[in-house]
């Protein structure tokens, strides 16, 4: 019920009482107001009566519609604006796509889960100017995302990386900058009407100098390139294809003035990829001694690539700018007399002793390339900066770049220094999630059609279509033979020998931990039970050895006079004399295997021509058996959270026990991921004892560690490259284990 609405009272005003209009008697309105329905007349006073009535009725309704009014005026309007705000707020929000490269740190930073935490921006000497100005660099890819969209405010995300999948056009695994080729994997895109052109991350970072950046975001990778990753972070679309994960330079290169051009090669690699940079200069080099180090600064006209090789004694850097004959004469002294570390405790130097590193400067074709002497216990740290363009050589004892990137979905990837009572040791390593990531681990070596030879990590991993690897088992050198335990897909490659540590795994993300043997029996048909002492290894020992065909088409007797028989289809059907150590080799049948007999025994006699045979085999322990996949290393560094180190029951060498080297490692975490680590030296000092190194490994989240071969050996693969050191210092291994996407070869 609406109540009757009162008149406001305004001062000055005078509140009539509503009365009854006079009419005139002959109007209308006075002829049919004097009048009932019936058309009678009407008494005046009921007339009256009436008229005051109507006239109430009549203010009661224009009251009601006023009120009402005002209700749906204030009603409308509220509703016309939140419509308003609701459109332009949608508008405000809504953007066209940005650029592949987005220069305004608030609004990067805010549109990604934190990219860095603590900020990584290299210390800088006194006589290194701040920078006040944009760059220009910085000025040329702010303009480029001008033009390409001035309205938007956030990074563009790839249109491949929309439900879409780009369609491949053409692909590689070199790329030639300026004339020098490097294996590098590439690809050539389309989506829609957009050609694209990615690199490989690492291939990117270590052929170009673009640092990668931490992220959680495995869609967008923060890069620093002649950039402050503070005030001007560079953002690259990144996708994963195969083995690799690529990053979207089209954009990058067109501010950076680099040409791109795909052209076929005569090669097995297929396409190469050109990339022809502008032409550079090197202005002026500086050198300057600091509290942790010594610092060289090369002053450039504009930004260029760079690449860094780290060696043992020595660093190169190679710049894609030319120097004047005076500035090259400046640094052309004589080199040091060359002098080599231990192989295990590499890449430790033992270069220049001096305060200052040596330089050498030399003029290649269109490059500059510098050569540092590095004191010892010292590494290089290289980075670039903007305003004025220059890049920055460290000699430090903490060179490590601490970072952490979401690779992939469950991969990430770590580097950090990791403290140990006084010691600070630069760890990198992966961490993977089976649960997550969908990849699968295998055990990975250097030949597949035999387990003799090694080859570089690099070179096994690529062939085996890995995107990630590590170093895994000992080996000999001299022989090329493995020493310890590979089994893949319950098949023995290689036995385990000695009780040494092990990691058993299957494909529903289970893993075992664990001193691992190996117990074969030989049972002929008149009852004799002849005990088997190794399986497929190049570990030798008086007594019996099998040999599969696993172990390749072949069998060379590794020491002289051994006694070969040949068992096929359960039967010895032949008995051999091995003669000379490795001048014969003897066929190992499809259907069967080789029995060898090291030394002298009365059981030989049970194996006439002729008499049937049947294995017995058993793990110990016994569950070891039930897991299609095995490595084998040592020692065994954790297990079930506590510290079981004890060389010495895995019959390693006292030297071995004492050593101080770079370590490989394998582990898993109360999480239920999986762990493969490279520690490297401490700063300004060796690398981890093995306890030091279980220690570490309990720092780092294991619940279970085994320690892999180390040293030299030591290698972490991701994406075509290494992480944790140059190429130049890693040996060739043996074996490894390979981390694949689904499907594995």
């Amino acid at each position: 019920m609406i109540k009757r609405a009162k008149p406001p009272k305004r001062i000055g005003d005078r509140i009539q009482p509503y009365t009854t209009p006079r009419l005139s008697p002959n109007s209308t309105a006075s002829s049919n107001a004097n009048r009932d329905e019936s058309g009678k007349s009407v008494p005046i006073a009921v007339r009256c009566r009436r008229s005051r009535r109507a006239a109430r009725r009549q203010c009661a309704n224009s009251m009601s519609w006023v009120v009402l009014s005002k209700r749906t005026a204030i009603i409308l309007f509220l509703t016309l604006c939140g419509s308003s705000f609701g459109w332009a707020s949608t508008r405000v929000g809504h953007t066209k796509p940005k650029p592949l490269l987005s220069y305004s740190s608030e609004v990067i930073l805010s549109q990604l889960a934190p990219v860095v935490e603590k900020p990584l921006a290299p210390k800088r000497a006194e006589f290194l100017s701040p920078a006040s100005t944009p760059s220009s660099l910085t000025k040329a890819l702010l303009t480029q995302s001008q033009v390409l969209d001035d309205n938007a405010i956030t990074p563009r995300r790839a249109e491949f990386l929309a439900q879409v999948s780009p369609q491949v056009i053409r692909q590689g695994t070199q790329i030639s900058l300026n004339g020098r080729t490097f294996n590098v994997a590439w690809q050539q895109w389309q989506v829609g009407t957009s050609v694209r052109i990615g690199i490989s991350d690492i291939g990117l970072m270590q052929s170009l100098g673009v640092e990668l950046l931490s992220t959680k975001d495995v869609t967008r990778q923060p890069v620093q390139w002649f950039s402050s990753p503070q005030s001007t972070p560079l953002v690259l679309p990144s996708q994963l294809m195969g083995s690799y994960r690529y990053l979207d330079i089209t954009d990058l290169a067109k501010v950076a003035g680099w040409q791109l051009q795909v052209e076929g090669a005569a090669v097995a690699s297929g396409d190469r990829l050109r990339i022809s940079s502008t032409p550079a200069r090197v202005k002026e080099i500086r050198q300057a001694r600091q509290p942790w180090g010594s610092r060289i600064v090369v002053d450039l006209d504009r930004p260029i690539p760079w690449q860094v090789s780290d060696q043992r004694t020595a660093g190169v850097i190679t710049l894609e700018a030319s120097a004047s004959p005076s500035l090259v004469e400046q640094f052309n002294a004589p080199p040091p007399p060359e002098r080599q570390d231990a192989e295990d405790a590499a890449p430790v130097s033992v270069g220049a002793d001096g305060e200052n590193a040596v330089i050498r400067v030399e003029q290649g074709q269109k490059q500059t390339i510098l050569r540092v002497d590095i004191p010892t216990g010292k590494r290089l740290q290289v980075y670039s900066l903007p305003n004025p363009n220059r890049l920055v050589i460290d000699l430090r004892a903490d060179a490590l770049v601490e970072k952490e990137i979401s690779w992939a979905p469950g991969i990430r990837w770590h580097q950090k220094y990791v403290t140990l009572k006084n010691s600070r040791f630069p760890v990198v390593w992966l961490e993977v999630d089976p649960r997550t990531s969908g990849a699968s681990f295998r055990p990975i070596w250097s030949n597949p059609a035999t387990q003799v030879g090694t080859a570089p990590l690099i070179q096994t991993a690529q062939m085996w279509q890995a995107f990630a690897a590590i170093n895994a088992g000992f080996f000999n050198r001299n022989n090329q033979l493995p020493l310890g335990a590979v089994r893949r897909d319950e098949r023995w490659f290689s036995g385990p020998i000695l009780n040494r540590g092990a990691i058993a795994w299957n494909d529903s993300g289970q893993f075992k931990f664990g001193r691992l043997t190996l117990q074969e029996t030989l049972v002929t048909s008149a009852g004799s039970r002849l005990p088997i002492l190794f399986l497929n290894t190049g570990y030798v020992q008086t007594g019996f050895a099998r040999y599969t065909p696993e172990w390749g088409p072949t069998y060379t007797p590794l020491i002289d006079n051994e006694v070969l028989f040949v068992v096929q289809n359960d039967q010895v059907i032949s008995q051999l004399p091995g003669g000379i150590a490795g001048q014969q080799s003897f066929p190992i049948p499809l259907d069967g295997y080789l029995l060898t007999l090291r030394g002298n025994s009365p059981a030989s006699g049970s194996l006439s021509v002729g008499t049937q045979v049947s294995l017995e085999s058993l793990t110990t322990p016994g569950d070891f058996g039930s897991y299609p996949h095995i490595l084998g290393a040592g020692p065994l560094l954790v297990q079930n959270r506590q510290i079981v180190l004890n060389a010495k029951a895995e019959q390693f060498s006292d030297a071995f026990i004492q050593q101080s080297a770079i370590r490989s490692c394998i582990g898993s975490t109360a999480a239920g991921t999986l762990m493969i680590a490279a520690i490297h030296n401490r700063s300004g000092g060796l690398g981890p004892t093995l306890a030091e190194t279980a220690q570490l490994m309990q720092l780092l989240g294991a619940v279970n560690a085994l320690n892999f071969d180390g040293g030299s050996s030591t290698g972490l693969y991701l994406g075509g490259q290494l992480l944790d050191r140059s190429p130049s210092t890693a040996a060739r291994v043996h074996n490894g284990l390979g981390i694949f996407r689904s499907p594995t070869p």
